[in-house]
């Protein structure tokens, strides 16, 4: 008996951690925070925002967003940042740009990106407003998109 008591206890333990981790994998494949969620609608977003080349042309306030697809705070922000251009899309340019993309080098030195994500705020004349960096509470971005 005593031998088997090492045994149960190392089993009991193995399930454990095996349920633990199971249940954690179930959190991050699924709900609408998930990393996978976040990552859909950031890709999905990437591809319907505006063009840098558009928004730079035209007169309307731009919110950039430097992102990676690494990046898990960029994908948690991805449903703030999508509820924010379903409020503001037709008055405010979304432009998202990956930084991982060697094109967009010029605009990550000339905006100062040191973290992702990195919201930068243009008025109508382009003229940076404010920049914010990490995970930014859904009311501050209401906040600086209304007074763009």
């Amino acid at each position: 008996m005593l031998k088997l008591q090492p045994l149960l206890i190392l089993g009991i333990s193995l399930l454990l951690t095996t349920v633990i981790f199971l249940s954690r994998s179930a959190e991050v494949t699924t709900g609408s925070n998930s990393t996978l969620a976040g990552l859909a609608t950031m890709r999905s977003m990437a591809g319907e925002s505006v063009a840098w080349d558009v928004a730079i042309g035209n007169k309307n306030p731009t919110l950039i967003e430097f992102y990676a697809d690494w990046c898990t705070t960029c994908q948690g922000m991805a449903s703030v940042v999508n509820e924010m251009h379903h409020k503001y899309g037709d008055k405010i340019n979304l432009v998202m740009l990956n930084i991982d993309e060697p094109r967009w080098t010029q605009q990550v030195e000339e905006f100062g990106v040191t973290g992702v994500p990195q919201f930068t705020f243009l008025d109508s004349n382009h003229e940076m407003v404010k920049t914010l960096v990490g995970r930014v509470p859904e009311k501050i971005f209401d906040d600086v998109l209304a007074k763009l």
